[in-house]
């Protein structure tokens, strides 16, 4: 059994995780999730990355919308509004009641990681998922209109402000969760999801511990472009990449994760590409339409991992 530890973030990374547990054995898999993002509304943690991976690998995900749970209804948020509460961030009934859970065992003193180890095997979940930290670890971005929790510019300002950049209030403290370092160790790869190198991915590698646990490692760590054309399927990544990193291409998504990964996967629309110096390109088809086009995504880093450099 191969085991593979994954850092994710929420929508395109739990994407790719449902092809990854098709294409390998799911028991020898290990996520690392983040939870930069994380926020408390109407009174209940959210943890809308972690959510995603789970709703993603429990086959419960809403594929028309991209996030949160198929099937769902509205009533308590139109309640919500209807009193005059804050109805800015989408919680749907069934999402809620997951947050319910996470909330009541958090107060009763239950780590975010234990809480987390408990959903998922609850909704069945054949891999490991983990939160990066235990840990309070809240993503900031800072823009021309001021500095914003990243829940507040992501969804209540429907990140329009450029991003001049970005801070992981609480990194400095934060240990890694209990069993993340330990997979890492024992990892035979290490891949890095195709999620926003800035306030998706930065936020795990933010806790120092996994970062330098991956900066050490003796196997191949493959990074995979959120971008196809110099553009984001979802989300703002190419306008930070843009901004931040002076480009789009390839080279500007590889220079985020500077010696840690030996190979990056990318679209074939934007090849051809030089990469920075040890890093491997690997040409493929990364638009993930269905299923099939997941696995064969997940494969193509997993073959990446094995050829040899």
């Amino acid at each position: 059994m191969t085991r593979i530890v994954a850092l994710s973030g929420g929508v395109g990374g739990a994407r790719f995780l449902r092809g990854l547990v098709r294409a390998t054995d799911p028991n020898g898999v290990t996520v690392i999730g983040n939870v930069g993002d994380d926020v408390e509304v109407l009174g209940v943690h959210v943890s809308p990355d972690l959510d995603s991976i789970l709703y993603a690998l429990a086959g419960l995900a809403d594929e028309e919308r991209g996030w949160g749970r198929a099937g769902e209804t509205w009533i308590a948020l139109a309640t919500v509004a209807d009193l005059g509460g804050d109805a800015w961030f989408r919680l749907g009934d069934r999402d809620i009641g997951l947050h319910l859970i996470r909330t009541q065992l958090l107060r009763e003193g239950a780590a975010l990681s234990a809480v987390t180890a408990r959903l998922a095997a609850t909704l069945g979940l054949g891999c490991a998922l983990i939160p990066s930290t235990d840990d309070p670890l809240r993503t900031f971005v800072e823009t021309p209109a001021g500095t914003f929790s990243f829940q507040e510019w992501f969804v209540a300002r429907a990140h329009r402000d450029d991003v001049d950049a970005v801070h992981y209030a609480g990194a400095a403290d934060a240990r890694p969760a209990p069993g993340a370092i330990e997979a890492i160790e024992a990892a035979d790869v290490i891949v890095i999801t195709p999620s926003n190198p800035y306030v998706s991915i930065g936020p795990i590698l933010a806790v120092d511990e996994i970062r330098a646990a991956v900066e050490r490692r003796r196997v191949p760590c493959v990074a995979v472009s959120p971008l196809i054309g110099g553009r984001a399927v979802k989300g703002p990544a190419d306008r930070m990449l843009a901004r931040l990193a002076g480009g789009t291409a390839p080279a500007a998504v590889a220079g985020c994760y500077p010696g840690l990964v030996d190979a990056l996967v990318f679209d074939e629309q934007d090849a051809p590409a030089e990469l920075p110096d040890g890093v491997r390109p690997i040409v493929t088809r990364t638009l993930m339409v269905d299923d099939d086009a997941r696995r064969r995504l997940a494969l193509a880093v997993l073959d990446a991992a094995a050829s040899p450099a």
